[in-house]
């Protein structure tokens, strides 16, 4: 079976400009998700896809590979789909990990490509369990409710479920809260027709582009990790994953 590993980077990020190159621990950000990557697995190639020139040469620098593509997509899935389009081989599954993971774990990337292997699936994902109260109510930590089979019911910036029998503090001690992991996986044909779709009502209220997913019946399988998630959306989000280094 043949695993592409993309990992989408853009230069112009409303919240935090440039964060890809950022410097953690002497590494820029896109180079430590580069290299944890190449720690998973089972993947037969991984690229870094971009718009940016800079991200290209810094790329190129470190013996990595890169792809340019259009500055026009709107969300890092559109990125991976013009990849794949693009590509002289072949491949089964499509994991698209996000440039803004630096510490992401490489048994993550070997988790989401067995679950779409074991369950057949169309698309799958990772969640971790909450564990501090106060990221339920940050609306930068993705929250997502599961049915029975681990399939995702809803995505959002807001706490769901909604717990009205509980005060702000007791939230987690009273319900399981779950967060998104930035990762994806898609099988090779699911990432073409998804890519096709126009954005949703949802995707644009959340500003969550696997919404437009759910919207059009596609079914996104998401497994349990039990890995920290240091995703970093904001300059204090650096601040404070500098501890780790």
């Amino acid at each position: 079976m043949n695993i592409i590993c993309i990992i989408p980077a853009r230069f112009a990020s409303t919240r935090f400009p440039g964060k890809p190159l950022v410097d953690i621990g002497g590494k820029s950000m896109i180079q430590r998700v580069y290299e944890q990557a190449q720690k998973a697995k089972g993947i037969t190639k991984i690229i870094v896809a971009t718009d940016d020139e800079r991200i290209e040469k810094a790329v190129k620098k470190f013996g990595g590979n890169v792809v340019m593509t259009s500055p026009h997509h709107q969300s890092g899935t559109d990125r991976c789909a013009e990849v794949v389009k693009y590509t002289d081989e072949e491949f089964d599954i499509v994991i698209n990990v996000q440039g803004d993971e630096p510490f992401i774990h490489p048994e993550q990337i070997e988790q989401v490509a067995k679950t779409l292997a074991q369950h057949n699936t169309e698309i799958a994902s990772l969640v971790r369990l909450v564990k501090n109260n106060d990221d339920v109510f940050d609306p930068s930590k993705v929250k997502v409710t599961l049915d029975y089979t681990k399939k995702a019911l809803y995505f959002s910036r807001s706490p769901i479920p909604f717990n009205r029998n509980a005060g702000d503090k007791n939230w987690i001690s009273d319900t399981d809260y779950y967060l998104h992991v930035g990762i994806y996986g898609y099988r090779a044909d699911v990432l073409r027709e998804i890519s096709a779709l126009p954005t949703g009502k949802l995707e644009l209220s959340e500003s969550l582009e696997q919404l437009r997913w759910l919207e059009n019946g596609y079914a996104i399988h998401m497994d349990i990790t039990s890995h920290e998630s240091y995703g970093i959306d904001t300059p204090e989000d650096l601040e404070n994953i500098k501890h780790m280094l």
